[in-house]
């Protein structure tokens, strides 16, 4: 089912996700099918949970629709259930963010070149896995969702005057996005 997408200012944003409940497998699988037919309709790259007005510790990444710039990451694409980060490299990137919750925004974050995460997938089999580059970039994005962080909140303090006005639009309700949203 195609949910709405919860805007900037929406509460569920800011809260720490809590770990999904793992005995609740008929959920889950629901949960996890709301978020893959959302992102779709959305045409992004990654949702968390929160996003679609649930706070538990689940998140999405598509590659596909980036695979046209970083072609590695065609046929990419994972579900993460209650992800715990085990290591960061010490070496960053930045890269231009974008985010389906903050539509028409953009700024560079800093962010881990690599790192290792273990997670259960939508088998509910726990894998450990290392990311790097772009599917990084994609996974850290979306866990910061879990933490009640948003990339805004990573940019330059510059970036983050010059965007107020934009955000505090957003928390109003001034904006129309080509997906279905919502801010409470």
């Amino acid at each position: 089912m195609i949910r709405p997408i919860y805007l900037y200012g929406a509460e569920v944003l800011r809260k720490k996700a809590e770990n999904a409940n793992l005995e609740d497998k008929e959920g889950l699988a629901a949960l996890v099918q709301d978020l893959k037919d959302t992102l779709v309709r959305a045409d992004g790259c990654g949702l968390a949970a929160p996003q679609i007005g649930v706070s538990l510790r689940v998140v999405i990444v598509d590659g596909d629709v980036v695979a046209d710039t970083y072609e590695y990451l065609k046929g990419f694409r994972r579900t993460l259930i209650n992800p715990e980060i085990l290591e960061e490299s010490q070496e960053q990137v930045t890269y231009s963010e974008g985010c389906l919750s903050i539509p028409g925004i953009y700024c560079d974050v800093v962010r881990a070149k690599k790192m290792t995460v273990r997670y259960y997938n939508e088998d509910l089999e726990q894998v450990t896995e290392t990311f790097d580059n772009f599917a990084c970039r994609m996974i850290q994005h979306e866990l910061s969702h879990l933490e009640g962080d948003l990339f805004t909140d990573h940019a330059a303090p510059i970036r983050r005057k010059m965007i107020a006005g934009k955000l505090q639009n957003i928390s109003k309700g001034k904006v129309h996005p080509h997906y279905n949203s919502k801010l409470k």
